[in-house]
């Protein structure tokens, strides 16, 4: 009875169209989940999220679960994470794209799932790292480890959405560190991010952790740019 009162005055909101949920439906509407711009990446050795490396730094394997267009569903989920606490939108997309991971048996593929880190300074403003339920669900859901003390970032930076491909690209190599053990060395790395774009950041972190020997770096996305 209690839950049906705060229901009524504070009814669960999809966060993808923000259409009232009904009962049994989470986080998104039945008409989003079925909506949502699935790139089946994880079926392409050769997909775009892998052609956004070429030539820049050799990595394993790299997939995206969903296209990421201006105004659509995916930004709407991807900015109620990153700006309105909604980390359980993290869960959802986590928990899908282990299925589709399962389904090419790659359990036994990586070591340690990585997170791209936030500097200290932003994680106390946002109070998370908008990916890092995301990564926990994966690991979880794959039998792997999580860990978000490896990889760190030395210095403060604006939100990458607001710079321009230039500002994302300079000086972004110095912006990120390694703390490592021998325990990490001759590992495969799963390192995640929730969207990508020109890659410059998920390059520059994966530059940083090839400085562990024996190191091997493969990325996984929950949405790339359309372009």
């Amino acid at each position: 009875m209690f839950n049906f009162i705060i229901n009524l005055f504070f009814p669960k909101i999809c966060s993808g169209c923000r259409a009232i949920l009904i009962t049994n439906e989470t986080v998104l509407c039945t008409t989003c989940r079925h909506e949502m711009p699935l790139t089946q990446y994880h079926l392409d050795p050769k997909n775009q999220a892998v052609k956004k490396f070429y030539g820049k730094i050799d990595i394993e394997y790299a997939s995206a679960l969903l296209y990421f267009n201006k105004k659509g569903i995916v930004q709407e989920l991807i900015h109620n994470l990153k700006y309105k606490g909604h980390e359980e939108i993290g869960t959802v997309l986590g928990n899908w794209y282990v299925e589709d991971l399962k389904g090419l048996k790659l359990e036994n593929a990586f070591d340690i799932v990585i997170p791209v880190p936030l500097h200290p300074r932003k994680l106390k403003e946002r109070g998370y790292n908008q990916v890092t339920i995301f990564g926990k669900t994966l690991a979880n859901g794959l039998n792997l480890k999580y860990d978000d003390t490896i990889l760190f970032r030395k210095k403060y930076s604006k939100t990458q959405s607001k710079k321009n491909l230039l500002g994302r690209s300079e000086n972004i190599e110095s912006i990120f560190d390694i703390h490592s053990t021998k325990e990490n060395q001759n590992k495969h790395f799963l390192l995640i991010d929730d969207v990508l774009t020109t890659g410059a950041t998920l390059e520059a972190c994966s530059r940083a952790l090839r400085k562990i020997p024996g190191a091997k770096i493969s990325i996984v996305c929950m949405a790339i740019a359309n372009s």
